[in-house]
């Protein structure tokens, strides 16, 4: 936790150089986010359980503790090593115990649980977030939000209907530097902003070509699968390979596009466009991905604004020397967002600000720990996430039927195009249909 003196100074930056326009819930939430209370007594701290324990799960099991404001009293992943790994981690720096559970059912019957928080693969948010939402749990989910666009409105109306919080992973939204960033702009500091680009480079190596093999005995395959319809084990998609491909993942696009599109949708003010185009390939490797690999996306809305993403996993130079960024271009000036601050440009491309601030996950799960607690919409609600992560899936859609998507944009959906509504939506494992 940052002191009483770092905090003002913060503040006082922050209101420099642009957030007095901020409006007065977005501003309350930042810096509630940021004055979070000293750790709380153990009566007062909330119950959580967290599903998926491997790379991202075990980061966001640490964060939780440093904030002092949980006790994590679930670990379930349903490989076995991960969930031991973790639990003992735990064990070691809380003074009550965790337990270990391979099914998260278990963590939703337990009654003094409060939120659950799901990093398990892709195909598993929103049928957890929902199922939670319906067993009283405030839940925070991994981007993307969903699997499939269908799935993303079920999420929104679940946390709806039970009133719970629903925040999704997209850090950004708590950011100072970026909060900043997107306040000039709402603010017409670049004047209007037309066209937003978005871009993630990186350079994967290949996955080969994986084996059909027997299950390992630390891994229930049928649990990890979940809602998805049964697929043969193969030895090259356990932990991370899954995400290339379509059964269960959705690409380079929602992997790690929805955190830049995020902010470009947040940044131009727009919800859902009206026209979504999609070009690209898997060029670079032979093996058995099958999502692209390099990827150009373009989403016309219709009040005259556009925005790029272009993703190449192969390729880690990217434009303004950065693997990953947001340009937002006015008819006054720009401005790129790289790492957790910005650059400003006036129209003849001379740099005339600039600003940064924190990183990291603690502001945004300080931002859901106080919502829990006194009901505020987050950051990044629910619903700014399903929006967020539904350009994604578009995206995705667009690229897989060869078609040009003519969207309804009061709710994205695809016009007259029965191969896109196709993958609105997804077949699931009996028993695991999620419902409202």
């Amino acid at each position: 936790m940052k002191d009483i003196e770092t905090l003002d100074r913060d503040r006082r930056l922050f209101l420099k150089t642009g957030v007095a326009s901020m409006t007065a819930l977005g501003l309350s939430n930042t810096l509630r986010a940021q004055e979070t209370p000293a750790a709380a007594a153990p009566s007062e701290k909330l119950s959580i359980g967290v599903m998926g324990v491997n790379g991202r799960g075990g980061a966001i099991v640490k964060g939780m503790m440093a904030s002092g404001q949980v006790d994590i009293a679930y670990i379930c992943d349903v490989d076995e090593r991960a969930a031991e790994r973790v639990t003992k981690i735990v064990n070691e720096k809380q003074s009550t115990k965790t337990q270990s559970v391979k099914d998260f059912r278990r963590i939703l019957d337990d009654k003094s649980v409060d939120a659950l928080i799901c990093a398990a693969p892709n195909h598993w948010h929103a049928p957890a977030t929902i199922m939670a939402c319906g067993a009283g749990k405030h839940v925070y989910v991994e981007k993307p939000c969903s699997y499939t666009p269908a799935e993303g409105e079920m999420a929104v109306a679940a946390a709806r209907k039970n009133d719970r919080v629903v925040q999704m992973g997209t850090q950004r939204r708590s950011w100072p530097g970026i909060v900043e960033a997107v306040e000039k702009i709402h603010g017409g500091a670049i004047g209007k902003t037309l066209y937003c680009r978005t871009w993630y480079n990186n350079r994967r190596g290949p996955i080969g070509f994986g084996k059909p093999a027997e299950v390992p005995a630390w891994l229930d395959w049928r649990l990890w699968q979940g809602p998805a319809p049964d697929r043969p084990f193969k030895d090259n998609l356990v932990h991370y390979n899954w995400h290339w491909h379509w059964h269960w993942g959705n690409g380079e696009l929602g992997n790690n596009g929805v955190h830049g599109l995020d902010v470009a949708r947040w940044g131009m003010q727009v919800d859902f466009p009206n026209r979504v185009t999609a070009g690209g390939g898997k060029y670079r490797h032979e093996d058995d991905q099958e999502t692209p690999d390099t990827m150009m996306v373009t989403y016309d809305f219709a009040d005259g604004k556009t925005i790029t993403w272009e993703g190449l996993s192969w390729s880690p130079l990217g434009p303004h020397d950065s693997g990953f960024g947001v340009s937002f271009h006015g008819t006054e000036g720009s401005i790129v967002i790289r790492g957790s601050g910005y650059t400003q440009y006036d129209i003849r491309n001379k740099e005339v600000a600039s600003g940064t601030g924190a990183g990291g996950d603690k502001d945004h799960f300080d931002d859901f720990i106080s919502a829990v607690r006194d009901g505020h919409r987050t950051n990044a609600d629910i619903e700014k996430a399903h929006r967020s992560t539904l350009l994604c899936h578009l995206g995705n859609i667009a690229y897989r039927t060869g078609s040009v998507l003519h969207t309804d944009p009061s709710d994205g959906r695809p016009q007259n195009n029965d191969a896109a509504n196709q993958l609105w939506s997804r077949e699931y494992a009996k028993g695991w249909e999620p419902t409202v």
